[in-house]
């Protein structure tokens, strides 16, 4: 009965919540079925009843947020009820069976793609983080709604990500500009990709989005009068001809200026397209009357023209675009398109939703959208190395990309940096396997030339059927597509010499790094890293390092595992190993639960001082070497750690008296005089300083590293106060 009050209580607490996703719902022009929504919510709610986030709120308002950014983005039913629930397998004791039971096979098939592979061990993060995308991209081939909801989730994690550790929040920002924001992009949901982009800058380069956001925030007024102006002068001009038309202004989005500014080195004054304007109509032919309307009422800036509705982006978006110049002499970008492509601009894939664009099966258009998830899919089914997939999202995703042309005239886009023989293996595989050679623009070019837009490239080939691609492309090609048909064929025709250029160079690597095993042992250990890395036996561990299907550098940290854990099977650590002949002082004022009289080492990775709180490692024939509980080497929960018995609690003595050292890192505006202000500020308060490192930023700020002397939390803090003081620090932290 407490129970049941409990949740009724709850209910009314976040019944607000769950009104504007109601609200949301109803103002759309789809039909809903609220009864399923009404219990999806009610079950997350109850399941997560004792759950709050890291900020203190309850868990509960996270899936009903996402919920609402799907029903902004005007999803259906089993996927606002697949957001509400998309947590519930993984963090509380529902299972799929029991969402497929309650709910439907289709909802428990969302909610599963989302859900991360947070059980199973993996030997890296990296590792972990290119198994979940590819669960995700799996699911994604089966239903493309999986990748909506995880862009939503992953949205929301960053509109509330303030509360994370700094380096969490940078390694997720890292994550959405590396993988999630290029598959928004691809996928053409602009208003995903763009806020994601912005708010992972923000964590990423803070300094660099707090100019651009101020210098917009600056012009704001004349902006917005600006574009006022520029709006009514173009209606002017386009409606005596076009009496439907639409016209709306926007400004570049905080990263797509940071692009510009920070990685292509132009000022503010330089990137012409941050104001633009879109002028949306019904037809095509409207579209490019307006074209001229425009270039007639304003003059257009040369090479600065762009038709994307002949030659569509591979996300489908289609729009002209023109940069101009009024009389204010300042530049701007208009936008032609009409009412579907600019639904399909905004929204895109979603917008099949949306604005029921048609999403039965066997629909050209949407199929035509979706090809690129199967091509990364079959590209990846001969591929052991988890690792390359993400990769293959950084390369194949990239927003940029070039158009060139076949001969005959066919059109072919290609990511930036992509060379011709990615061009040659975009044709078909067998273009690639059997090219010699290349021309563009009727001039014989090497290899590894990089394709420009615009050019006509023409691709030489022999005849003999013996003849194949180089190894040494690997190492040329941009896109997965090119690497994965030069890996099928060396996989398919030189399965031989595979093995013995695998076998040849694992046998080198042990040598180089140490491993000396007997012939039995080896058998056993080769084994082991096979099963780990989903081969079938050890001569196909050797084939697929042979062909390039499994990079043996990246293999390193795995082997280095699974030979420490061969050693200790022989050799039980002992914990008499760690005592040290001599007492208590050894131990610099740390207490080891359970052990007395040990050798204590600070680890160099996170520099604990008092007032942190401490965790020791039993090391062999080191003693203990002491961590920060947070440090990024010592596991979440210890508990499921395969080495926990050496994990032993630590704690700081009282009165403890000695010195520690510890890093700060300080962030500045550049200026004659700064470090010498730096080392009489430290100097003065007796501060000794061990080592100091600095080194400009491209923004044109520095940043200097420094290793002192501190007593404990409360000296540091002091120390990094002081430091702030000095004229010109924008930040510091400790490292």
């Amino acid at each position: 009965m407490e129970e049941v009050v409990r949740l009724s209580e709850l209910r009314k607490a976040y019944y607000s919540d769950y009104e504007q996703l109601k609200e949301l719902l109803s103002q759309s022009s789809h039909s809903f079925d609220n009864d399923m929504i009404d219990k999806a919510y009610n079950l997350a709610l109850e399941a997560h009843k004792d759950q709050r986030r890291i900020s203190g709120i309850p868990y509960i308002l996270h899936p009903t947020s996402v919920a609402c950014i799907l029903a902004e983005l005007g999803m259906d039913t089993e996927s606002i009820v697949a957001a509400l629930l998309h947590d519930v397998v993984e963090d509380t004791n529902y299972t799929l069976q029991d969402i497929e039971k309650i709910f439907s096979k289709d909802i428990s098939v969302l909610v599963d793609g989302v859900t991360k592979l947070g059980k199973i061990p993996y030997s890296s993060r990296e590792e972990q983080q290119a198994e979940n995308i590819r669960k995700m991209l799996l699911a994604m081939s089966k239903d493309i709604r999986v990748i909506i909801i995880k862009l939503a989730d992953r949205l929301h994690n960053m509109r509330t990500i303030e509360c994370m550790e700094p380096q969490k929040r940078r390694d997720k920002a890292l994550e959405n500009m590396e993988v999630y924001a290029p598959i928004a992009h691809r996928l053409g949901i602009r208003t995903i990709k763009e806020e994601l982009e912005d708010l992972s800058l923000k964590y990423l380069d803070p300094v660099a989005y707090k100019e651009i956001e101020d210098a917009l925030e600056l012009r704001r007024e004349d902006r917005e009068k600006f574009l006022s102006i520029i709006k009514k002068r173009i209606k002017e001009k386009v409606s005596p001809f076009i009496k439907d038309n639409y016209l709306e202004g926007r400004v570049k989005s905080i990263n797509g200026i940071y692009r510009k500014m920070f990685v292509k080195g132009y000022m503010m004054e330089e990137i012409y397209d941050i104001y633009a304007v879109r002028v949306i109509v019904d037809t095509v032919n409207d579209c490019y009357n307006v074209l001229g309307i425009i270039h007639e009422a304003f003059r257009p800036i040369p090479n600065r023209f762009k038709d994307y509705i002949s030659t569509p982006k591979p996300n489908m978006y289609q729009s002209l675009h023109t940069t101009v110049i009024g009389k204010e002499e300042i530049p701007f970008e208009v936008q032609i398109r009409t009412w579907e492509m600019h639904h399909t601009a905004e929204y895109g894939i979603a917008a099949h939703w949306k604005y029921k664009l048609g999403i039965n099966k066997g629909n050209d258009s949407l199929e035509k959208r979706l090809m690129w998830i199967k091509n990364i899919i079959e590209n990846q089914k001969e591929e052991v190395d988890a690792i390359d997939l993400v990769r293959t999202i950084k390369s194949d995703l990239v927003p940029e990309e070039v158009f060139v042309l076949t001969p005959k005239g066919e059109v072919i886009n290609l990511p930036t940096g992509a060379t011709v023989i990615d061009f040659a293996y975009a044709i078909h595989s067998e273009v690639g396997n059997r090219m010699i050679g290349a021309k563009v623009d009727k001039r014989i070019v090497p290899f590894d030339y990089k394709v420009q837009t615009g050019q006509i490239i023409e691709i030489l080939t022999t005849k003999e059927a013996s003849h194949g691609p180089s190894r040494d492309w690997l190492k040329i090609v941009k896109t997965s597509e090119a690497r994965s048909k030069i890996r099928q064929w060396f996989k398919r025709e030189r399965r031989e010499e595979n093995i013995a250029e695998g076998k040849t160079e694992v046998e080198r690597e042990f040598k180089r790094i140490g491993i000396n095993l007997t012939s039995d042992e080896m058998q056993e250990f080769l084994s082991s890293i096979a099963e780990r890395q989903h081969c079938r036996d050890i001569n196909h561990l050797y084939e697929a390092i042979g062909y390039g299907g499994i990079q043996l550098v990246r293999l390193i940290p795995i082997i280095k595992e699974e030979y420490n854990k061969l050693k200790r099977t022989k050799e039980p650590i002992k914990i008499n190993e760690i005592i040290s002949e001599k007492k208590n002082e050894s131990a610099k004022g740390v207490i080891i639960d359970g052990i007395d009289n040990c050798l204590i080492k600070f680890s160099k990775c996170c520099n604990p001082i008092p007032g942190d709180e401490i965790i020791g490692f039993i090391t062999r024939g080191y003693g203990v070497s002491l961590h920060k509980r947070n440090c990024v080497n010592v596991p979440m929960d210890i508990d499921k750690s395969e080495q926990k018995e050496r994990w032993v609690k630590a704690h700081w003595a009282q009165n403890e008296k000695n010195d520690f050292e510890s890093n700060v890192r300080v962030l500045s505006t550049d200026r004659t005089g700064l470090l010498a202000d730096i080392t009489i500020s430290l100097s003065s308060i007796h501060i000794p300083i061990h080592a100091l490192n600095a080194g400009k930023l491209k923004n044109g700020n520095v940043v200097i590293y420094l290793k002192i002397t501190v007593k404990n939390m409360e000296n540091l803090k002091s120390i990094m106060s002081r430091l702030r003081k000095i004229n010109g620090v924008i930040d510091v932290e400790r490292k």
